[in-house]
């Protein structure tokens, strides 16, 4: 990639050409991406590539397109194994400068969540490790790797298992043995 192309991670919007889209690549180091790894409580991240462009909207609207590439390395939710994961999003973002927030305390998701507020900046190191972190799979499975059942109880106790703490599990066994009504 030609150096032009690398450059701060935060951009700020006043700067950018209003007229033409400008690109941006960004591809931390092997410190930069432990460091990352580190915060979203992964083992390791082998590769980690954010690169597409940001290009004007209208007269205040931005719009931001990206790709995040990346190769993590997960604990085993099971085993705690590491999984290692290949992964390739598509990032979009709209910065809106009428983006009025929602007012009630609670409320429904929009059905537009690329869009946001109308920055003075973005950063982009930000919005990778963002995008990074809402792409990676929740529960990582080792090859194999299966949830099993633990039983726990007093000594001399049976302890209890699924069908035993069912709501029903009491009356099956009454099912045939009572009077019948007809």
């Amino acid at each position: 990639m030609p150096a032009a192309d690398r450059q701060s991670p935060i951009l700020r919007l006043a700067d950018l050409p209003a007229r033409k889209a400008t690109r941006f690549a960004l591809g931390p180091d092997a410190a930069g991406r432990g460091a990352l790894a580190g915060t979203l409580g992964l083992l390791a991240i082998d590769a980690l590539d954010f690169r597409g462009e940001i290009r004007p909207s209208g007269r205040q609207d931005w719009e931001l397109e990206a790709t995040l590439v990346a190769e993590v390395v997960q604990p085993c939710v099971v085993t705690l194994a590491p999984v290692a994961t290949r992964l390739e999003e598509t990032v979009r973002r709209r910065y809106l400068a009428d983006y009025v927030e929602p007012e009630v305390e609670e409320t429904e998701m929009p059905e537009d969540d690329e869009a946001e507020p109308l920055p003075a900046t973005i950063d982009l190191a930000a919005l990778m490790a963002e995008a990074l972190a809402l792409a990676l799979p929740p529960y990582p499975r080792a090859e194999g790797a299966e949830f099993g059942t633990a039983a726990f109880a007093a000594p001399g106790v049976e302890p209890l298992d699924d069908e035993a703490v069912k709501p029903f599990a009491g009356l099956a066994g009454m099912i045939g043995t009572g009077p019948r009504r007809g």
